[in-house]
């Protein structure tokens, strides 16, 4: 496959993770009502197919953000390959995170259902317990996110220092992952949302049609890979 080609599929499958990530949060927000768990309780119920269409969307942009991850790494490591396999590394581990989040989409209707070894529960108890299981995961969600800053902040310093890419872009994926990392700190996040997530978007967005519509310089690629390995031959 040719450098180009890879750009051109990372940015494809970023752009589609981002999509469907859209698509996602729109749902959580028609049926997670926050702080109030009776409403979300009923709206989970009434609305369960939409509501795991959700987590399966999750599960379709994780692997989505899979894909990108291996070409952007293959793209960059001519740049640092060590560097862009620790940034590979990071955003794998996010997306490990996300996928096994999804697993606490499936506790609230095993409590809201209303089996019989349940009945020593209130059903106010029974709304609480499966609303804290929506807020587990929405920090696990978050956790990922901090991953995915590092994945973000390696991507955007290989892009700044590449000879093939848009300096630009390497800026605003810098960016990017500075908005995520603030995920770090649920203070830092409640008092910035939803403004922190702005330049992760930007920065992703922006990413993802620049190597759809642009690619990369395949001359200057095809140098810096050569450079890349002749240094690394000087020091073997």
């Amino acid at each position: 496959m040719s450098p180009l080609f890879k750009a051109k599929m990372g940015g494809a499958c970023w752009l589609m993770c981002f999509l469907t990530s859209v698509f996602l949060l729109i749902v959580s927000g028609k049926l997670i009502v926050p702080g109030d768990a009776a409403a979300t309780a009923t709206n989970l119920l009434a609305n369960e197919g939409l509501f795991l269409s959700g987590t399966a969307l999750l599960l379709i942009s994780t692997a989505f953000y899979v894909g990108a991850t291996l070409f952007v790494y293959e793209v960059l490591k001519p740049v640092n390959r060590s560097l862009s396999l620790l940034a590979a590394f990071f955003s794998l581990v996010g997306c490990a995170v996300g996928a096994l989040s999804c697993l606490f989409d499936f506790a609230p209707f095993v409590l809201l259902k209303g089996a019989p070894y349940l009945n020593v529960f209130t059903p106010e108890q029974l709304q609480a317990l499966a609303y804290m299981f929506l807020a587990v995961r929405a920090q696990a969600n978050n956790i990922g996110l901090v991953f995915f800053g590092l994945h973000c902040f390696g991507v955007g310093y290989l892009i700044f220092r590449s000879t093939f890419m848009s300096r630009i872009i390497g800026l605003l994926m810098l960016m990017a992952g500075t908005g995520w990392l603030t995920f770090l700190v649920p203070a830092i996040t409640k008092s910035l949302a939803p403004f922190n997530m702005m330049p992760g978007a930007i920065g992703e967005v922006s990413l993802a049609f620049w190597l759809v519509v642009k690619g990369v310089n395949i001359q200057r690629w095809h140098e810096q890979a050569e450079n890349s390995a002749r240094f690394v031959s000087a020091e073997a």
